[in-house]
């Protein structure tokens, strides 16, 4: 009759195993949950690059376009669009330019001073994108 019962010690052993299975899979949830929501950081990472790659393209655009205006190689009309090429390809360029009416510190009226807009914009993601600036142009007289 001794031979058939079993010690304390056995079955405590027999009840660890059932919870060391189930140890095992919480464990694995767990770090699947994790992987999971690395993989959302991750791809938002990416997102972001991507979106300040191509806001500093558009911040070149925006400051050749200006640099070419100061210097007097483009004369800027009252409204005008261009599609850009090369490193800007998908970009659109729109450029105003409205005549201040300002007076000076002797309340004399200003003349020939332009308010310049330059806005580029670009799609991204089904989503219309800009970047503008906006400064004053005092055209050389040749």
């Amino acid at each position: 009759m001794r031979g058939s019962l079993v010690s304390r010690g056995e079955v405590v052993r027999r009840s660890f195993r059932g919870f060391a299975l189930f140890e095992v899979l919480l464990a694995v949830t767990i770090f699947a949950v994790g992987v999971l929501g690395l993989g959302r950081c991750v791809e938002r990472m990416v997102s972001a690059q991507a979106l300040t790659v191509e806001e500093g393209r558009a911040c070149q655009a925006l400051s050749n376009a200006m640099a070419m205006v100061e210097s007097g190689a483009v004369v800027p009309g009252d409204s005008s669009r261009e599609k850009l090429q090369g490193m800007f390809e998908g970009m659109e360029l729109r450029t105003t330019r409205k005549l201040l009416q300002e007076k000076n510190e002797s309340r004399q009226d200003v003349f020939g001073v332009y308010q310049v807009t330059l806005e580029v914009s670009w799609k991204r993601g089904g989503e219309v994108r800009k970047r503008e600036l906006v400064f004053y142009h005092y055209p050389r007289r040749r």
